[in-house]
């Protein structure tokens, strides 16, 4: 329960702030929440999201970095209504100083996360064949075979194993890289960088740092001439959206770099995946002895897992805007939490369990809206091969410390374990 008296944010106590009128209604406000940046173990559920989640649609909350205040949205309705209304502005959100999570703002020209319809649409078009059915498919074959190398190496060396280090970290990275066309020789750099600029524990200017790196590779890349070869890759298609003057340079280096950033999502997802099975052996029997059912188990996983810390991009409301019978002042910010979105139980019955059949799941762990993840069918290929493997390549897989002392990533903005010690 909310402490009354507390000055100081615990995680099942955000700090009440005095009540405030809505300058729109002149209905009472809900008061302003303190969300710590809490480094959580394992795959527990936020407990202060769960509080906030227990009070009501829409609460505010304030975050550890930037200026003031937001709106929090957390039933599935309501965030899919807010993720597809088009009253309320991501590129504003580089406007003005919003509560947030990290100490830095990754934000560059061209970050198609921070642009609204049209030219958000315009930069998604420009490297949407890398992302449709057959650009995936195309990836498939080789991205097996990765997968099957890395694979064949741990089972050389025998156990055990940190699958973070040698497989859930290089795996994602690869087909990433693949994705992009980022030669071998820079893909080591290019997972430093994301880590860097993935996390507040090095601090702003070394985050900032990488990010300008990052983008730096990118320019140099974008700026050699591509082979036929290359056509089909993120940077071939943006090489030619260049040529034909549909995206500028910048935005092409921005575009790379938000997509490039997100192919390290995989490596936490499935680091929770995976830490979820192993301290729950009786799914991973399951799994083992089912194979078709894998496909559906990893939507419940990616349903169930906490995909992030607190929350991710705010918007920023045009126009004054209800949502669930309290109204949104134009200029004020709001997020929304796909990860509560994805535990409401008016749309999932029972939705603290982990039911590996569950049907339907319209879960929202990719978003929601235009916004919707663009690689979204990558991510989901990479999980289903990473599950068989699993599955079907570690006879007996099983963590090789106790649960509790597995280490999870401290200051980082995508919740996963730092390592995964193992042995089959």
């Amino acid at each position: 329960m909310w402490d009354e008296t507390t000055t100081t944010a615990t995680a099942d106590a955000p700090e009440r702030a005095p009540a405030e009128v809505c300058p729109v209604t002149g209905r009472s406000l809900p008061p302003v929440r303190n969300w710590p940046a809490l480094d959580l173990h394992g795959t527990d559920f936020d407990p202060v999201l769960a509080e906030l989640m227990r009070e009501g649609p829409l609460t505010r909350i304030k975050l550890p970095n930037g200026g003031g205040w937001a709106w929090l949205v957390t039933r599935y309705d309501d965030v899919r209504a807010v993720t597809n209304d088009p009253r309320f502005s991501r590129k504003l959100v580089a406007d003005h100083d919003v509560t947030r999570l990290a100490p830095h703002f990754i934000p560059v020209d061209g970050a198609v996360g921070f642009e609204d319809p049209p030219d958000h649409t315009r930069l998604r078009r420009s490297v949407a064949p890398a992302f449709t059915t057959r650009g995936v498919e195309r990836l498939r074959d080789s991205a097996r075979e990765m997968l099957d190398e890395l694979v064949a190496g741990i089972l050389a060396d025998g156990p055990p194993a940190d699958l973070t280090e040698r497989l859930l970290g290089p795996f994602p990275l690869a087909v990433v890289c693949e994705l992009m066309g980022v030669p071998a020789s820079d893909r080591p750099k290019m997972h430093e960088w994301t880590n860097l600029i993935l996390s507040s524990a090095q601090g702003v200017e070394r985050s900032q740092r990488a990010k300008e790196d990052m983008c730096s590779s990118f320019a140099d890349l974008l700026a050699q001439p591509k082979d036929n070869a290359d056509e089909d890759s993120v940077l071939g298609l943006l090489g030619t959206a260049i040529a034909h003057g549909e995206i500028t340079a910048s935005e092409a280096v921005g575009l790379s770099l938000l997509i490039q950033i997100g192919g390290e999502a995989v490596t936490n997802n499935a680091g929770n995946m995976l830490y979820l099975l192993l301290t729950r052996p009786e799914l991973m029997e399951r799994l083992r002895a089912e194979p078709a059912a894998r496909p559906r188990a990893v939507d419940e996983l990616l349903r169930y897992i906490p995909h992030r810390s607190a929350v991710g991009l705010s918007r920023i409301a045009l126009q004054d805007v209800e949502v669930a019978g309290t109204v949104i002042a134009e200029g004020e910010a709001v997020y929304v939490s796909y990860l509560s979105a994805n535990r409401d139980p008016e749309v999932f019955a029972d939705p603290e369990s982990l039911i590996l059949d569950r049907s339907p799941n319209p879960h929202v762990a990719f978003g929601y809206g235009p916004h919707y993840c663009v690689g979204a069918m990558l991510a989901r290929l990479e999980s289903e091969l990473l599950v068989d493997a699993f599955c079907d390549r570690f006879p007996g897989l099983r963590l090789a410390v106790p649960p509790e002392e597995v280490p999870f990533r401290r200051g980082a903005l995508i919740r996963g374990p730092e390592a995964l010690p193992v042995t089959w």
